[in-house]
């Protein structure tokens, strides 16, 4: 596993990848300065990041919060002290572990466990929303290609149904694929 550190003080970086070691990770990477800090991870293309800030900033926050969104990678973040509105912009941002005031070598290992464990939940999460949202949209455009072909045709809703299915078998397609062909034709029709 290759993990990336973020942190501009060397001191507790070096905590950190003493911790790591001491786990058994050796790729360890550490980016001490925040200039071009997102291209910097991804040329490194970790599996994780740790991100350590002492007494965060809120312009800190947020470029941190920036990496986390772009890079979709399990991300830690070590702060000495936090508020509700920094834990909350945090989640909001998908960090996976927010520790504040914990930064020791021995609780390394499973804080970073606990950070890919969290990823992972909500990574699983996110995919299957998106398939529920996408499986939805296909069924509002077989839907409507239905209520076109039964107004157009003089079909039933059965009937629509097995002609859009006629279709995309005889064209080896999706009904969806078919059905949104068939929403293009009618609204150049129009």
């Amino acid at each position: 596993m290759k993990i990336v550190i973020i942190d501009e003080s060397p001191i507790r970086a070096a905590i950190l990848k003493e911790g790591l070691r001491e786990a058994g990770f050796i790729e360890v990477e550490h980016i001490a300065e925040r200039h071009h800090l997102l291209k910097r991870v991804y040329a490194i293309d970790p599996d994780v990041i740790l991100i350590d800030l002492e007494n965060p900033s809120r312009d800190e926050l947020e470029q941190m919060f920036q990496v986390s969104r772009a890079v979709r990678r399990p991300v830690a973040m070590f702060v000495d002290q936090s508020d509700a509105a920094s834990i909350q912009a945090s989640v909001d941002a998908g960090v996976s572990a927010y520790i504040v005031d914990g930064l020791k070598k021995e609780r390394i290992k499973s804080i970073l466990d606990l950070c890919v464990s969290r990823f992972n939940a909500f990574a699983k999460l996110q995919n299957e929303l998106e398939r529920a949202r996408s499986d939805l949209e296909e069924r509002k455009t077989i839907d409507r290609a239905k209520g076109i072909l039964m107004k157009a045709k003089k079909l039933s809703e059965d009937e629509a149904y097995k002609l859009l299915r006629g279709a995309a078998m005889r064209e080896s397609k999706k009904i969806s694929e078919i059905a949104q062909s068939i929403i293009t034709a009618s609204e150049l029709l129009k």
